[in-house]
């Protein structure tokens, strides 16, 4: 990948699914460290110390699951943060995910739903909003864990 970016061939090198142990393993034995790192983030996996390394290695986090497959769409305080804008829960979490710097792309194939989850330029959360929503963390992922992932 190394050869590829210096030769101009692609313009960025990501990971998928590394941890800050992964990400300190790979920067000592690469040139270049990577530009992206994709992981499994939502509210019930916020990954703080992980987002908080990538800023400060000025790596780009990108969200994976960022609706966790539709399990966060009847949360109940999500449900009241999004009622407050006039959002749909799906809206707030994309919100929480910009307003934390975090890249999401999130997966429909629903044409109005597609239209909904980038309609987030018109509201703001607000700080204590932010961590009300930080504050549904529980480490629950939905895909597997990259320390413990048999491949």
């Amino acid at each position: 990948m190394e050869k590829l970016y210096k030769e101009g061939k692609v313009k960025a090198i990501g990971v998928s699914n590394f941890q800050i142990h992964h990400l300190k393993d790979l920067m000592n034995n690469a040139q270049i460290k990577p530009m992206v790192n994709q992981v499994e983030f939502h509210p019930s996996l916020t990954q703080k110390e992980l987002l908080a390394f990538c800023k400060e290695e000025h790596i780009q986090l990108e969200a994976w699951s960022p609706l966790m497959h539709g399990k966060l769409l009847d949360h109940t305080i999500l449900k009241k943060i999004g009622n407050k804008y006039g959002k749909s829960p799906a809206q707030v979490i994309l919100r929480w995910d910009l307003q934390n710097g975090v890249v999401t792309i999130p997966k429909s194939v629903n044409e109005a739903r597609i239209k909904e989850n980038a309609n987030l330029f018109d509201f703001e959360l607000s700080e204590e909003e932010m961590s009300i929503i930080n504050a549904l963390n529980q480490d629950e992922r939905f895909g597997p864990d990259p320390d413990n992932f048999d491949f």
